[in-house]
């Protein structure tokens, strides 16, 4: 079979205004990127449009370090759609190049069902990462800068600074550095360090602005530290949000693609769900539902970290609710729970499929918290017996939800059509509720606990004694009504990744916390989470290359 890369540099591509007209977007409102790509005014937010359309959310069981398919199968269920008569466009998240050059590769979706132009959709694409970066990167030099100067000193203590640079790269080196060295000319030394682009406060603010308004109200929100005389600082006290909110000027517009089959796809921002809020921008997800009547978007890595933020954070901070649920599974990650080594992955095993299927049930009851009953999606590999994907569906039915075996990778929109349908019934059926799990306004702790124990099955949290100083600060700054965004392994329900399947009795134990102040959540760490990810032994970028006539080999 073909790769990624080959299907997707084969494939016949639309000039994108084509694919706006499928939207009923005029060609002279689009913003063009070349051919095929095309920023998209803020001014097609229609919020009457948004509460009729139909709202899908995919989310995953417990991941293998691969990943489970989401973006393949939230790609592949909108052809589905479109191709038994509905009008549906996909909502996803822009890649990050941590991953892309890392471990996971890109992620434009695979086989059939991918985005195009995948090349440029998985690098550079139309520049919002690298807008993000330079807005990110000017508060950082604002705050050295006024460390360094008299004039406007803020008395800024160098030692209270939780506002890090970022880049767009997997750097571990990078994770804790000191800065201001080599004499008085170059700054003030002090201890700093990296996150990676993706898990940017400026990220989870593009994500969550509702206009520039707003925009510029968050990035003025930004915590920066404290004065020596203990006074909170925030980036508008150095006036850095009109600043920072012109170099988000075209970044916060969404970005018009189109899937293989030339259905429209919107890609817009990208945070990671282990160390992030993990879905793409509000902004994007109703400029799609004001375009079309199915919306299909997706929140990433396992149900209990992208899920539970998109619910518990995103859906009451838009306003907008969901009217069906898709989880994805594999037979492989079933089998991976069920104790298969990585090398047993590809082997029928339904014994460890049964045992791993606790994993999935953890899942599915996790989803009917939210007043969701989920469709389960069955993400086709060629290796998966027909005894183990019977299995699978004969348990989803005993616990009354569909399972369904969605083949997009191989087949594109005609192997997702079985799955289409049945979020279709699903929809019109009116069975889903949503609701949030947690009240915005308990405490810190309340809220965490109540994830921790419903969301992932732990029997207690403990907390530092830095944490529990850090809550107490949180409160007295006005933070504790934040929603929480917990950054924790994506590997395990548990802040252990070696504990596969379904854990139960475990500790979550928080470390220490971020805050985001901007964004308006919480960030607990938990476990050892980095907020900088470091590139595996052998990455991805070692089997890439461009040649002399431009063609790219090796990009998944």
């Amino acid at each position: 079979m073909l790769t990624d890369l080959e299907i997707a540099q084969e494939a016949p591509i639309k000039h994108i205004r084509d694919i706006a007209t499928i939207l009923h977007i005029p060609a002279d409102d689009l913003e063009y990127y070349g051919k095929y790509k095309a920023k998209l005014p803020l001014s097609f937010i229609d919020e009457a449009k948004v509460q009729q359309s139909n709202l899908i959310l995919v989310s995953a069981i417990t991941p293998t370090p691969a990943g489970e398919g989401k973006t393949t199968v939230s790609i592949g269920l909108t052809d589905g759609l479109n191709k038994i008569g509905k009008k549906a466009v996909a909502v996803l998240r822009e890649p990050s190049l941590g991953p892309v050059f890392g471990i996971k590769g890109g992620a434009a979706g695979g086989g059939y069902s991918q985005v195009i132009p995948m090349v440029d959709i998985n690098l550079h694409f139309t520049g919002d990462f690298s807008a993000i970066e330079k807005a990110n990167n000017l508060l950082s030099a604002l705050i050295d800068n006024n460390l360094q100067n008299k004039v406007n000193n803020l008395g800024i203590d160098p030692r209270t600074i939780v506002w890090k640079r970022v880049m767009d790269n997997n750097d571990r080196a990078l994770r804790n550095i000191v800065i201001g060295l080599g004499g008085k000319s170059n700054g003030i030394p002090r201890e700093d360090g990296f996150n990676i682009t993706a898990a940017s406060e400026v990220m989870a603010i593009v994500c969550l602005a509702k206009d520039f308004e707003d925009l510029k109200n968050r990035l003025g929100s930004i915590f920066v530290g404290y004065t020596f005389d203990k006074k909170p600082v925030f980036a508008r006290d150095l006036k850095a949000q009109g600043a920072m909110a012109i170099l988000l000027k075209d970044a916060i517009k969404p970005n018009l693609v189109q899937t293989l089959e030339g259905n429209p796809a919107i890609i817009h921002a990208g945070p990671f769900a282990n160390i992030a809020q993990g879905t793409n921008s509000i902004i994007a997800t109703k400029t799609g539902m004001s375009l079309a009547d199915y919306v299909v978007t997706e929140a990433g890595f396992g149900a209990d970290l992208g899920a539970e933020k998109f619910l518990d954070i995103k859906c009451p901070t838009a306003g907008i609710a969901p009217k069906a649920m898709v989880l994805v599974a594999t037979i492989r990650a079933l089998r991976h729970h069920g104790g298969a080594t990585k090398d047993a992955y590809n082997t029928p095993d339904l014994v460890k499929v049964a045992n791993g299927f606790a994993n999935l049930e953890k899942h599915i009851e996790n989803c009917k918290k939210f007043g969701l009953n989920p469709v389960v999606a069955i993400n086709h590999f060629p290796a998966d017996s027909e005894a183990e994907i019977n299995f699978v569906i004969d348990k989803c039915t005993s616990l009354g939800v569909k399972a369904v075996v969605s083949k997009g990778f191989a087949e594109g929109g005609n192997g997702t059509k079985a799955l289409a349908a049945a979020v279709v019934a699903a929809v019109e059926s009116g069975e889903n509720h949503y609701h949030q799990l947690y009240d915005w306004n308990l405490s810190i702790e309340e809220k965490i606990n109540i994830i921790a124990k419903e969301i992932y099955g732990a029997a207690e949290v403990v907390f530092s004694a830095e944490a529990r100083t850090q809550m107490k600060t949180f409160t007295k700054l006005g933070f504790d009504r934040f929603p929480i965004c917990m950054a924790k392994t994506q590997k395990s329900f548990s802040d252990d990744e070696k504990k596969v399947g379904r854990p139960e009795g475990f500790i979550i134990n928080v470390r220490t916390f971020e805050v985001a102040a901007g964004a308006g959540f919480i960030i607990p760490i938990i476990g050892q989470m980095m907020r900088m990810p470091g590139l595996p032994e052998i990455p991805a970028s070692d089997g890439m290359d461009i040649d002399n006539h431009g063609i790219i080999t090796g990009l998944s």
